[in-house]
């Protein structure tokens, strides 16, 4: 039985979430724009005292380290309160979904979506406060913005029943550690493509609004955190599936697409991190096989559960 209104609050709360992280977007991008004195620097304000007879003093340094305010506006602080807000808006619209249904909300592509997006913007604010790279919020706010306007307009499902194969404890080990892990990897995802970004306007010149932003290097070494952090969690998603899979349908494995797509990233990731801790792959190299995971990752979420036939095909398209 589906609770309507606990229905409809969640579309509605989903609904105020990308607005709010479209306004966080624009903020992150306002702070971007803005000017910033290089850390640490210190410039003298023009401000001369008279010591003994007309001998000006040298000017009073002032400490540029704070980031200056342009018209009393501080658009970074106001874009991670308004993430924050939209992230609580996000995690209220996954938990009353949820309570509308009595299941764990993740039963159906659009609700699997939604919650990988709430998975990549707490990985953001994860690393915001432990790596103080808000210089990264712009950039996964378009992701996940494009993330949840995908699932509304085309994945959209109407809250209702699981179908029998998900009715168990399982789904909410298997998919919840997939959907973190998935999550985490849009993060690193992220992180790769502004590394090649960085790489490029290093060598040509940077445009004003990457004025802000770190070398590469420090893009490089957030996506390896990210991708280290979750592929564990992704391991154990496989290990687990697995587990449900023989529990379900009596064999451990039977190289079904989502199995066979899983194992691939799984792969991929794994030679990545295998590359960087013993060939000591960094920098490109390292970054196009990040990016061949996640488009084989990307593959699994959309093409298996759309284009394949499989004994996963929970997509309800």
């Amino acid at each position: 039985m589906v609770n309507t209104d606990l229905a409809n609050t969640s579309n509605n709360l989903l609904l105020v979430t990308v607005l709010l992280y479209v306004v966080a977007m624009l903020a992150y991008a306002a702070d971007l724009a803005g000017t910033k004195a290089p850390a640490g620097k210190k410039v003298p304000t023009g401000k001369k005292v008279l010591e003994g007879v007309g001998a000006p003093a040298p000017a009073e340094p002032v400490d540029l380290e704070k980031e200056p305010e342009e018209g009393g506006r501080d658009w970074g602080r106001f874009a991670i309160v308004v993430t924050v807000f939209g992230w609580l808006a996000h995690a209220g619209g996954v938990l009353t979904r949820g309570l509308a249904v009595e299941r764990w909300p993740w039963g159906n592509m659009y609700e699997f979506v939604v919650a990988i997006c709430l998975a990549a913007v707490t990985g953001y604010l994860i690393l915001l406060v432990r790596q103080k790279a808000k210089f990264l919020g712009a950039f996964v706010m378009v992701a996940v913005v494009i993330g949840l306007g995908a699932a509304t307009i085309w994945l959209y499902q109407a809250p209702g029943e699981l179908v029998p194969a998900l009715k168990s404890y399982w789904i909410a080990i298997h998919v919840t550690a997939a959907i973190v892990a998935s999550g985490g990897f849009t993060v690193g995802f992220v992180a790769t493509l502004l590394y090649l970004a960085a790489v490029r306007f290093e060598t040509k010149g940077r445009p004003a609004f990457m004025a802000k932003l770190p070398k590469a290097e420090e893009f490089d070494r957030l996506s390896h955190k990210a991708i280290m952090f979750v592929f564990p969690i992704w391991t154990f998603a496989i290990i687990a599936g697995a587990i449900w899979a023989d529990e379900a349908w009596g064999r451990y494995w039977g190289w079904d697409p989502k199995e066979t797509w899983s194992f691939i990233v799984f792969a991929i990731y794994a030679g990545y991190l295998h590359a960087r801790a013993t060939a000591g792959w960094k920098g490109k190299k390292a970054a196009i096989v990040s990016l061949v995971g996640y488009a084989a990752l990307l593959f699994n979420l959309v093409g298996v559960n759309v284009f394949l036939n499989g004994l996963h095909s929970y997509s309800g398209m």
